[in-house]
């Protein structure tokens, strides 16, 4: 029977681990996924789950495990953040790279140095091309739910690709929130049996992974990884509609909130979605013709869907919670307007950086940031393409 329960963000997550029930879970501690792998860890520990947990020792050795495991015929996941992430790079890599399927939460964490536990996208902005899917997370709720879909998203045949869940961490990870908890049986069903088609341990049809590639064939192995994550849009929608028959609860490539006819609008990702629903409730509830895109998938990016939902904007302001240094502008700034340039009409656009190392973003600075749009749509002139919001400069 379904439960609607109090639970963080980390204790959602490891509860969908649970009832995922994986074959092989990597476990590696680091703040603020640490609680996350210890709940999961309380139900292995109470034969909650069949699953075979391997502590290891470092973040390297947990994906190392996990490719291991992956290419063997095994349903993997494990979490991580920050610097653990950067600690996975080269492995990060090989699992896409060997198509090998398998979820991964990511509890979003600033990137040392100096040293910083608190959120931002730093982590994952930053793994942005390594061939894994990226879903964002608003809520605990998302966050349960993500890493449920996250499953069939992946292994589908000819997509076979990794996922990355993220939530941002103690915004989401330790703060309790509602979550309505599926039966263990219904998801079950929904992600079904993992069939690996190319068991390493299959020895009646034996194959090499990770072998040696030269300029004979690699360029071809990368082209057929490009056409994964564009067939993996596809994927994406299609288990958003069958999760959406399940629960109710309708997941697409982003979420427009306010926005078929708004004149100015931001686009952001994670928790900072939240916050900017309630101010854009408070500035119409004035009169004022202001929407949302709050962006789900980052990988692979909805570049003609994200064109066609903003091309009769005014003025867009585009979020980034991480840098991308030597660029102009944050990565998500670079895409989304790249992809505008395919549009009907561009909107102006200008760019927000905020919230680094954990920095609170509030309903009355995304008010503030509204305020300027709308005088940028009254003058047609923009003064700051690049903002640092709420810093000190």
């Amino acid at each position: 029977m379904r439960k609607i329960v109090a639970l963080t963000g980390n204790d959602a997550v490891g509860t969908a681990m649970k009832q995922i029930n994986p074959d092989v879970v990597a476990a590696f501690p680091i703040t603020p996924q640490t609680e996350l792998m210890h709940k999961f860890a309380e139900f292995h520990a109470n034969g909650e789950v069949d699953t075979e947990l391997v502590l290891v020792e470092s973040e390297h050795s947990a994906m190392s495990a996990c490719v291991g495991a992956a290419a063997a015929g095994a349903r993997t996941m494990t979490a991580t953040s920050a610097q653990g992430l950067a600690l996975m790079w080269e492995i990060l890599y090989v699992q896409a790279s060997c198509r090998l399927p398998m979820v991964m939460p990511v509890v979003n964490r600033a990137l040392n140095a100096p040293l910083n536990i608190h959120c931002d996208h730093s982590d994952t902005m930053g793994a942005r091309d390594c061939g894994w899917i990226q879903i964002y997370s608003e809520n605990t709720q998302e966050a349960y739910d993500n890493v449920i879909q996250g499953v069939p998203i992946g292994e589908k045949n000819d997509v076979r690709l990794p996922v990355m869940i993220t939530l941002d961490g103690f915004i989401l990870s330790h703060t309790m929130e509602r979550v309505e908890l599926l039966d263990d049986d219904e998801i079950q069903r929904f992600i079904g049996e993992y069939q690996h088609p190319h068991s390493l341990l299959d020895t009646e049809n034996p194959v090499t992974y990770g072998p040696v590639d030269l300029p004979d064939y690699y360029f071809e192995h990368k082209r057929q990884q490009v056409l994964a994550m564009e067939r993996a849009k596809d994927s994406i929608l299609e288990v958003g509609r069958a999760f959406a028959d399940l629960t109710g609860r309708d997941y697409g490539l982003f979420e427009e909130y306010r926005l078929g006819d708004a004149e100015i609008a931001i686009l952001a990702m994670g928790s900072t979605a939240g916050t900017a629903k309630e101010a854009v409730d408070q500035l119409r509830d004035r009169g004022k013709k202001v929407g949302l895109l709050k962006l789900r998938v980052f990988r692979p990016f909805p570049y003609e869907e994200l064109g066609q939902s903003l091309e009769h904007l005014k003025v867009l302001a585009i979020f980034d919670r991480a840098i991308s240094f030597g660029s102009y502008g944050g990565a998500l700034f670079s895409e989304v307007r790249s992809a505008l340039f395919g549009a009907g009409r561009i909107p102006l656009v200008t760019n927000y950086i905020y919230g680094l190392g954990g920095r609170n973003i509030s309903v009355e600075e995304i008010g503030s940031v509204f305020d300027e749009l709308e005088h940028v749509a009254q003058t047609q002139q923009i003064e700051n393409t690049i903002t640092y919001l709420g810093v000190r400069e």
